[in-house]
Formats: structure tokens, C-alpha cells, sequence
């Protein structure tokens, strides 16, 4: 079975990083730049993991994030810039 994985990151380049990684492990990979965009994706797709930034524009990842768990379950990875250990725990 193959695993459909989520990259939600607003940067072009990270975004297309960790896709060209996860392709290299056979994973199918979507990629939103907003939270918007994920929900779009999640809604039409069986998705498996996402992997979602914090800081984006439009929908940011923890707004996203609260959203999909009012109907999905599967595993979320948060992706953050934020170095403060206080932003690392309130955000987690």
C-alpha cells in the first residue's frame, strides 16, 4: 500500500525539499502553501500524515490543524521557526 502524505508549508523551496525526500522513500506527496489549500486536499484525497508549518498565510497550520480533527484522526507533524521555548510549547 502506498502512503498519501500532506506537505503543507507555505515556502516554495522547503515545500519542494521534504517532497523530494519523501518521494525518494515511494510515498505519494500533496502539497498546499496554506492551510486552505490542505483543507481542499484532505477533503477530496485519503490523506495518511501531514506535515504541517505553523506560520502561513490565509489559514495558519494550528487553525488547520483544529479543523481537521473535527473529522480526521490521522497523525499531524507541526513544523515551526519559532525558536522561543514558550512558543514551542503553547503551539505543540
Amino acid at each position: 500500500m502506498k502512503y498519501n502524505i500532506l506537505v503543507v508549508e507555505d515556502d516554495i523551496e522547503i515545500c519542494n525539499a521534504i517532497e523530494i525526500y519523501l518521494k525518494t522513500q515511494n510515498y505519494d506527496v500533496y502539497k498546499a502553501h496554506n492551510g486552505k489549500e490542505g483543507l481542499d486536499i484532505i477533503d477530496s484525497t485519503t490523506i495518511h500524515l501531514a506535515i504541517v508549518d505553523i506560520m502561513m498565510p490565509i489559514m495558519d497550520g494550528i487553525e488547520m490543524t483544529m479543523k481537521v480533527r473535527e473529522q480526521y484522526d490521522f497523525p499531524i507533524i507541526m513544523l515551526s521557526a519559532k525558536s522561543e521555548d514558550i512558543d514551542k510549547i503553547s503551539n505543540a
